[in-house]
């Protein structure tokens, strides 16, 4: 598949199979994530990989990942952090969360090329996260992410939130588009 067949195959996914995801496969797609570029290279980003379904659970449960229960099911989950001080600022906006969202659209971009689904988590209880997880305090989390092979058929919240959210409709490129100015 060439990139654009590979940007247009990436979705949402929700609903998983049971199949295994491999620590081979993990680290291919961790790889993707780690060959993205960054602030002065500085490469400010750490992946925690998360393969217990017990533990999962618990993060969910436990209401550190706020209003996913679906991913209860997920076979791993990765949670991405940067190191805002192995980044840099400009205009007031802090690049660590950027390097990190390049290097998870990086990740996203391997699964999907791979046969796996994701979905990009934001809403989360950072501070409950961070203690559960151990992560150091100098670090944020980003964004996580579901990877799994994604089941044969779309659950029924899936086929809402795409309905709903419209998630594979996209605005033309007429209203996005400007050449010289605005």
């Amino acid at each position: 598949m060439d990139f654009t067949e590979l940007v247009q195959a990436r979705r949402s996914v929700r609903t998983f199979s049971d199949k295994e995801v491999s620590e081979k496969i993990i680290k291919q797609v961790v790889e993707c994530a780690r060959l993205a570029p960054s602030w002065k290279n500085q490469q400010c980003w750490h992946f925690i990989v998360i393969r217990d379904k017990e533990r999962i659970a618990e993060l969910v449960s436990d209401g550190m990942v706020l209003g996913n229960s679906w991913l209860k099911k997920a076979p791993v989950l990765i949670v991405a952090c940067g190191d805002p001080a192995r980044s840099g600022q400009r205009g007031g906006v802090p690049y660590y969360a950027v390097d990190v969202a390049i290097a998870m659209q990086h990740l996203v971009l391997g699964a999907t090329e791979l046969g796996l689904g994701t979905c990009w988590i934001g809403v989360f209880d950072e501070p409950k996260l961070i203690g559960a997880l151990d992560i150091p305090k100098n670090m944020k989390i980003v964004g996580l992410t579901p990877l799994g092979y994604p089941a044969d058929n779309m659950s029924v919240r899936e086929r809402l939130t795409k309905t709903a959210v419209g998630s594979k409709r996209r605005k033309p490129l007429a209203e996005i588009l400007h050449y010289e100015n605005w």
